[in-house]
């Protein structure tokens, strides 16, 4: 079954506060798991929980790593050298792993993206890393999507955008409802891809659609 809906933190082995937000110290986000796992139930002092809000708090670090990255700037280096290359470019299951921001629990799917260049191409790695610069934060999947799409609208300048994201929420199989294999589709079309309809059908054929 799916649902379809359509159209700075430390460096890295620091615990140094980002410049540009006012995030708690190291110490202050373990304590903060400590307490957590108190409210669950359990004792953060006996010996197979130790460790764990060092773990949990490096852990975060790795999951919420999109604050971490500029997606503009992912985009910044482009190609013009294609030999006239004019069709589509299309990369198809990205794999995205990211967190929703109303119960902190993950988003596990695929991303689709494509695009219509207008003589100018991205590396094909940029896409998957713009994936994960969105993805790698607390994130509604609708939202998402859109700023997926338009910032390689914006930076890259194509003649279309067209982007796809289909996973499956957590915070809706393992509580709540429990509804298992439930995805949730989200599209978002820029340029020819919303104007021209067999254009919109044709990359919905290429991502198997």
């Amino acid at each position: 079954m799916s649902v379809i809906a359509f159209d700075s933190p430390p460096a890295a082995g620091t615990d140094e506060p980002s410049p540009v937000s006012s995030r708690p110290s190291r110490a202050e986000a373990e304590a903060a798991v400590g307490t957590l796992i108190r409210w669950a139930g359990d004792d953060p002092t006996r010996e197979g929980l130790i460790d764990t809000p060092r773990r949990v708090a490096k852990a975060y670090r790795e999951w919420f790593g999109g604050y971490d990255l500029d997606p503009e700037a992912i985009l910044a280096r482009t190609f013009e050298e294609v030999e006239g290359y004019d069709d589509l470019v299309v990369l198809r299951d990205i794999r995205l792993e990211s967190t929703c921001e109303h119960h902190m629990a993950p988003i596990i799917g695929r991303a689709h993206i494509a695009y219509l260049p207008d003589r100018r191409v991205v590396g094909i790695s940029k896409l998957a890393r713009l994936v994960d610069a969105y993805a790698k934060r607390m994130q509604v999947q609708e939202k998402m999507t859109a700023q997926i799409a338009d910032t390689l609208q914006t930076v890259l300048k194509p003649k279309g955008v067209a982007v796809m994201v289909e996973a499956e929420h957590q915070c809706m199989s393992t509580r709540g409802v429990h509804k298992h294999g439930v995805d949730t589709l989200t599209t978002r079309f820029t340029g020819v891809f919303k104007d021209d309809p067999a254009l919109e059908q044709r990359f919905y054929r290429l991502i198997g659609r």
